[in-house]
């Protein structure tokens, strides 16, 4: 079935819808990601978005439960140039359109992927909607608009968990606030030797403390961090009380904490081949992030240095206290091969608790 994206600037791009959500809106984003198609569509951090995927052919290796980064789909719709029409893996479980199908996913194939990525890089990302007809163009155009505009509110209560959960049996507890998390994140300090508290973001300082926690971690998760200031009012209130680390949402929600600007990004950092140099031992990592928010540098304290800095545009992809034991990273630190190789920020961390 022929299908449209319809961008709030008035711009149609024309290809095949694989499924029958005839329509979908959310912000119109691109990836740079080669690999890992199934970690970004189950990202909580790409709620409400239209991913656009770059690489020419998605879904070469189906997709397996234990791959997903959360309970299942989290996006709105998925944009691609070619769909792999015979995946092969022996662990999958089912392929790319079949998930995307049971997730009610809007699924548009056959487009220009290089021309609406360079569209989005010139002018910024943008509201958008998936479409099986352009009859009603101008109204297409209105409701792309809004699509884009309800999501600047709070998008953490879609993705955040309701009750308190305990993962693990460690002998450091890290209460973790969850704006939103990939399970990944769990896994990875369970198996570095920490009971992990998970709790929901809405939870105050007070709530926190009294689970006796040895650290403390503010998730990654989606959307504008001046939008949960709750968030940020809980993470001033824990200054000084325990140690800290925050990833990307996380990451902005402790630098609001401690007294700085968020402004957003043209059209965002997303893929899995972004530089960022470390700026003491001027090492530089390639790094996986998915965010469209930056930490304004001159609105930091002098108490708080910047210790990671992308080199694609200079923004600020790190921070740390310079007396507090607190730090954050814009990036995922999963350190997994071929994704990630900072995964020794979440070795720091557990270090600190101790």
């Amino acid at each position: 079935m022929k299908g449209y994206l319809v961008l709030e600037n008035g711009r149609v791009f024309t290809g095949k819808l694989l499924n029958d959500c005839l329509r979908a809106g959310g912000e119109v984003v691109f990836t740079t990601a080669m690999i890992s198609y199934q970690d970004i569509i189950t990202d909580p951090s790409y709620y409400g978005q239209i991913v656009v995927m770059t690489y020419p052919l998605v879904g070469n290796v189906g997709l397996v439960e234990k791959s997903y980064a959360s309970r299942g789909a989290m996006l709105r719709g998925l944009v691609m140039r070619e769909a792999t029409d015979f995946p092969s893996h022996y662990e999958m479980e089912t392929d790319l359109i079949s998930f995307l199908n049971k997730s009610e996913i809007a699924v548009l194939t056959e487009v220009d992927t290089r021309a609406l990525t360079r569209a989005i890089r010139r002018e910024g990302s943008m509201g958008g909607i998936i479409t099986d007809t352009i009859d009603q163009l101008a109204g297409l155009i209105a409701k792309a608009e809004n699509a884009r505009r309800e999501l600047q509110g709070d998008l953490v209560q879609y993705v955040t968990r309701k009750n308190i959960m305990k993962f693990g049996n460690g002998e450091s507890r890290v209460v973790m606030l969850d704006l939103g998390t990939k399970r990944g994140y769990i896994d990875l300090l369970t198996e570095r030797g920490c009971e992990v508290v998970a709790v929901p973001a809405g939870t105050t300082a007070v709530e926190i403390l009294e689970l006796n926690p040895d650290g403390i971690m503010v998730s990654d998760g989606p959307g504008d961090p001046t939008a949960i200031s709750y968030a940020a009012a809980a993470c001033r209130d824990l200054l000084g009380k325990k140690p800290m680390f925050g990833i990307g949402l996380g990451h902005q929600v402790l630098a609001l904490a401690l007294g700085a600007s968020i402004s957003r990004l043209p059209y965002g950092h997303r893929g899995s081949n972004h530089p960022v140099k470390d700026l003491k031992t001027g090492r530089v990592y390639i790094t996986t992030q998915n965010h469209g928010f930056q930490v304004e540098e001159d609105t930091l304290g002098s108490n708080i240095e910047v210790i990671l800095r992308s080199l694609n545009d200079g923004s600020v992809e790190g921070i740390r206290h310079r007396r507090l034991p607190i730090f954050s990273v814009q990036f995922d630190p999963e350190g997994f091969p071929g994704y990630s190789e900072t995964g020794f920020y979440l070795d720091d961390f557990v270090g600190a608790l101790k």
